[in-house]
């Protein structure tokens, strides 16, 4: 295998800093870490010497699970701190916090936040790659690279498709993530939902706007559904879970209005019976436990990219 070439972004904060190129690099690098993780002994010395930091200071099972794995198959040194567990309760700063850390010479520091934008103010104060590994209703760059390896794995290609994404929009940064993926490789965005979960401003993301499930799904190529948050339903954004479920869920009635090739995506926790019913979760369209299992190898990849030796092959 020759060399590839060097990420040419010491961070990664959000799609939007991506070109076409960068994200194809991350997805040919991630193959070659999906094929690792399916190793009878799933790991490699790429990052040996190398530490990496989990920083979350909001709860994950996926992203952050995932990120200390691929840390381990690239055998770094992966520390995890969760805010409840650290200085954080006593009122220490998230700049204090991460200028701590800095002292102790990390290599990458992988940021989940709840405000958008601390990614990008911890990159801004520390000499080490900052990874954003979500942060408020902003991005989540991660995701969206993990949902298209999918997506070029199942469908080929990133381009000329129809994604629609359903659900909570406003309020999603997954959404916002993978809208700016897919439409810069020249795919249609849909976004539906009831317009209290849609962004005002929508269309201007370049995105087609929907608030009736069939004329979105019609001539779909991925049907990606999002979490629904039940802290928001039960108020003014709508009346009942139960509604919500019957007009905008994904089920097998509904996802028959997409194509039969269409797949079925969730970034997962799922509500299941909510946005998404449990026959479609768990049915012949759905991809949802591939997300998961490419989510490690993409996470390596990533780390592979701004912590590896310039230039070194992925894997020895």
């Amino acid at each position: 295998m020759s060399a590839p070439r060097p990420f040419r972004h010491r961070h990664l904060l959000d799609i939007a800093s991506l070109a076409p190129q960068d994200v194809v690099q991350v997805l040919d690098a991630s193959e070659v870490f999906f094929e690792v993780s399916r190793r009878p002994v799933r790991k490699v010395p790429t990052l040996r010497g190398k530490t990496v930091i989990n920083l979350f200071y909001e709860a994950s099972t996926r992203t952050r699970t995932s990120f200390e794995l691929a840390g381990k198959r690239l055998s770094a040194d992966v520390v995890n701190i969760s805010t409840s567990a650290s200085s954080v309760t006593k009122g220490e700063t998230l700049l204090d916090t991460v200028k701590t850390l800095e002292a102790m010479r990390p290599d990458v520091v992988v940021v989940r936040h709840s405000a958008s934008g601390a990614p990008a103010y911890v990159a801004e104060r520390l000499a080490c790659s900052i990874v954003n590994a979500g942060d408020g209703q902003h991005a989540h760059p991660t995701q969206a690279l993990l949902d298209a390896f999918i997506v070029r794995r199942r469908l080929g290609t990133l381009s000329g498709l129809t994604v629609t994404i359903c659900g909570d929009v406003k309020h999603s940064r997954v959404a916002r993530s993978n809208a700016e993926l897919f439409r810069a490789f020249g795919s249609t965005v849909r976004v539906v939902g009831p317009r209290t979960l849609l962004p005002p401003n929508a269309e201007a993301l370049g995105v087609e706007v929907y608030d009736r499930l069939e004329p979105a799904l019609r001539g779909a190529h991925v049907v990606m559904v999002l979490r629904i948050q039940r802290e928001r339903l039960e108020g003014a954004l709508l009346p009942s879970l139960r509604e919500y479920s019957r007009t905008f869920g994904i089920n097998e009635r509904t996802l028959a209005y997409a194509p039969p090739e269409a797949i079925v995506m969730h970034p997962g926790p799922m509500n299941r019976g909510v946005e998404i019913d449990p026959r479609v979760a768990d049915g012949p369209r759905s991809v949802i436990l591939d997300q998961v299992e490419a989510g490690v190898a993409v996470r390596m990849a990533i780390l592979y990219l701004l912590a590896g030796e310039a230039g070194a092959a992925p894997v020895a």
